[in-house]
C-alpha cells in the first residue's frame, strides 16, 4: 500500500535563493531581513517565515505575522523577522529557514553570508554576562543651544561582585562627546564597587548635513567597551524610541 508512506515536506523551490540580511535600521529594533530571490518563471506566495539556529533561544519569526508576500519572477523581496533572545550556552549553529507556501512549509538552509548571527550572538551574550554585575541604561536627556553640549545621563548600577569593567563609550555616526574630537569617552566603572550612580555624557552633533536626522539609522546606538573576567569586548547600548526622538529633535534644532 503506497498510501501509508510518509509525505515528504516540500523543499524550497529550485531557483529560489534565501539569505539573511540586517540593515542598519534593523539593529535597534533587533530585527533582520529574510531576502528571497525568485529566479524561477512563476510567482511565489509566502506566508509565515521562521529562521532557526542553535544560537537562538527560539526561532526568529516574521515581524508582521498573518501577512502574505508575493515574489514575482525575477524579483527580490526582503521579509522582516523579529530576532529572538540568544542561547548563550552554545556558540555554533547552522541557520535554516521555513517558508509557508500554498503547498506546505518548505524548509532548507539559509545563507548568512554577511555574518549576522555570530557577532549578534557574541555581543548579546556578552551584554547578558555583563548585566549580572553591571546595569547600564540611558535615563534622561537635557537639550542645549548651539554651541553648548547637551547632557545624556547614563545610569550605572553595580553589584559589588564579579570581575566586570566598563572602560569607555564610543561616539556614534551622529553624536560625539564634547571636546574629544570624535574620540571615545573614557569610563572607569568597576563591578567590584556596589552602588548606583549617574554619569552625565556631554554630547554634541557629529554632523549637521541636511540628511543627518532624516536618514538616521544608528545615531543613538552607542558602542560600549567592557572587560569581563579579563577579556575585552564591546556591547551595544541604544536609546529607547522616546529618548531617540528627543535627541533627534535636539540635533535638528542645534544644527538649525
Amino acid at each position: 500500500m503506497t498510501g501509508c508512506a510518509p509525505t515528504a515536506e516540500p523543499a524550497i523551490p529550485d531557483g529560489v535563493g534565501v539569505s539573511l540580511m540586517q540593515l542598519r535600521s534593523d539593529v535597534a529594533a533587533r530585527q533582520a531581513q529574510v531576502r528571497v530571490v525568485n529566479g524561477t518563471d512563476a510567482a511565489i506566495e509566502i506566508g509565515d517565515v521562521a529562521v532557526a539556529d542553535d544560537r537562538f533561544a527560539d526561532a526568529a519569526q516574521r515581524a508582521d505575522p498573518g501577512r502574505t508576500t508575493i515574489v514575482r519572477p525575477g524579483a527580490t523581496v526582503d521579509i522582516r523577522v523579529q530576532l529572538p533572545a540568544m542561547a548563550c550556552e552554545t556558540d555554533a549553529g547552522a541557520p535554516t529557514v521555513a517558508l509557508t507556501l500554498p503547498t506546505g512549509v518548505a524548509r532548507g538552509p539559509i545563507d548568512d553570508t554577511l555574518g549576522v548571527i555570530a557577532p549578534l550572538h557574541e555581543r548579546e551574550c556578552r551584554a547578558e554576562r555583563l548585566a549580572e554585575d553591571v546595569s547600564l541604561t540611558f535615563a534622561d536627556f537635557e537639550p542645549s543651544a548651539n554651541p553648548a553640549p547637551a547632557r545624556l545621563d547614563l545610569v550605572v548600577e553595580t553589584t559589588g561582585g564579579g570581575e566586570a569593567l566598563v572602560t569607555g563609550i564610543r561616539p556614534t555616526n551622529l553624536l560625539m562627546f564634547d571636546g574629544l574630537g570624535g574620540a571615545p569617552l573614557p569610563l572607569d566603572i568597576d563591578s567590584a564597587s556596589a552602588g548606583v550612580g549617574v554619569v552625565p555624557l556631554p554630547v554634541v552633533p557629529q554632523r549637521c548635513d541636511p540628511h543627518a536626522v532624516q536618514e538616521d539609522k544608528r545615531g543613538t546606538v552607542f558602542t560600549v567597551d567592557v572587560e569581563i573576567d579579563g577579556e575585552p569586548g564591546v556591547i551595544e547600548l541604544a536609546a529607547d524610541d522616546e529618548l531617540r526622538g528627543r535627541i533627534l529633535t535636539w540635533v535638528s534644532a542645534w544644527c538649525a
